[in-house]
């Protein structure tokens, strides 16, 4: 379809990316936005920086351009069978001048299609949360994890957070004298390194101050297990080991033993060149060692190359995938790869398309 023009998004809980690309694989334009998760946010908060994110992508383009989109959105199924959800989603797209189909996808989807064009395989993410899920013909199939900080996550940005205080509790109890990440840590929560000399004052002041936020804050200190990895620190190298070893778990949950189709690692702390990567690509390795590991890239692309396989005439998706979503700057994998050596096998793409009404009044 000559001159077509495909937009995808990729709502997450902290920052929401749009973007408007040609079937040659330019971009034409860009969003950003805050969190765009209506999960996290609310639905209005969401909708309102997804709209933000559309309305900078589509910038000095003519909407009737648009022919296809896409919404990658955690929670997607929530929101697709709540219809007064899907009645805001629908107005939000009218409201950018969009008239054009758009379908929705689960966010795992989005992170999978990012990192490769091929119709099966598995995607693990984990940055606040953790989940795993298998892929068939580019639809989600079965889930492993993803149960929330409360229940699950397990090798976590939360998991880390955690953990890490639990260390520190354990050291105070003890009366041992905090290694470099306990002391981080107790100066993130208190404010102050130092152990108040009856220790049990400082255990009681840490428990309350990190009791007195959401639960869910306390992935705020994974950054800082990363960092003492990096240091070498042996407390914080242990912790990331056991996450990795967690996270594979997660996969082994749904992939099959021997399978050799793509791993794509996503979310903010697998998707980096970070040391928990590292150990979760070693881990993914050592019981797949058939399987090709990549990282998700550009989820934003992705999402509009979903969108641009419902066009007729769009050609072989793998070297689509290619233009599309491997062109982007800034996708680990630009120019690093052939179509051929990224992708997998093809498949007819199979998605439920999501129609707008009539504009509303």
């Amino acid at each position: 379809m000559p001159g077509a023009v495909v937009v995808g998004l990729d709502a997450g809980g902290t920052t929401t990316r749009a973007t408007a690309l040609s079937l040659d694989g330019r971009r034409l334009g860009t969003g950003r936005a805050g969190g765009g998760n209506p999960t996290s946010h609310g639905i209005d908060t969401a909708l309102g920086e997804i709209r933000t994110a559309l309305r900078a992508a589509l910038d000095g383009l003519d909407p009737a351009r648009i022919q296809a989109g896409a919404i990658g959105l955690a929670g997607a199924g929530r929101v697709l069978s709540d219809p007064a959800g899907r009645a805001a989603l629908d107005q939000t797209w009218h409201e950018v001048g969009l008239r054009c189909p758009y379908t929705v996808h689960g966010d795992a989807l989005v992170a999978y299609a990012s990192g490769t064009s091929a119709p099966d395989g598995t995607v693990l993410v984990a940055g606040t949360g953790a989940i795993a899920a298998q892929v068939h013909d580019r639809r989600l199939d079965r889930v492993a994890d993803g149960h929330g900080w409360l229940l699950g996550d397990a090798g976590s940005g939360f998991w880390l957070g955690r953990e890490a205080v639990r260390l520190l509790l354990t050291d105070l109890d003890t009366g041992r004298t905090p290694d470099p990440l306990g002391r981080q840590v107790l100066a993130g929560v208190l404010g102050t390194s130092e152990v108040a000399s009856r220790r049990r004052d400082t255990i009681d002041a840490l428990i309350q101050a990190i009791t007195r936020r959401p639960a869910v804050e306390l992935a705020q200190f994974a950054p800082l297990v990363i960092t003492a990895a990096l240091a070498n620190e042996p407390a914080a190298t242990a912790l990331l080991d056991q996450a990795a070893r967690r996270l594979t778990e997660t996969t082994a949950r749904i992939r099959p033993v021997g399978d050799h189709t793509p791993v794509v690692l996503g979310g903010g702390l697998l998707a980096d060149d970070t040391p928990l990567a590292a150990a979760v690509r070693s881990e993914v390795s050592r019981r797949w060692p058939s399987a090709p590991v990549y990282p998700a890239g550009d989820g934003a692309a992705a999402a509009a190359w979903l969108a641009a396989l419902d066009l007729p005439d769009t050609g072989d998706p793998a070297a689509l995938h290619t233009r599309l979503v491997l062109r982007c700057p800034g996708h680990p994998l630009a120019g690093a790869l052939s179509c051929s050596e990224l992708c997998g096998g093809l498949s007819a793409f199979r998605t439920t398309r999501v129609v707008p009404g009539p504009s509303p009044a």
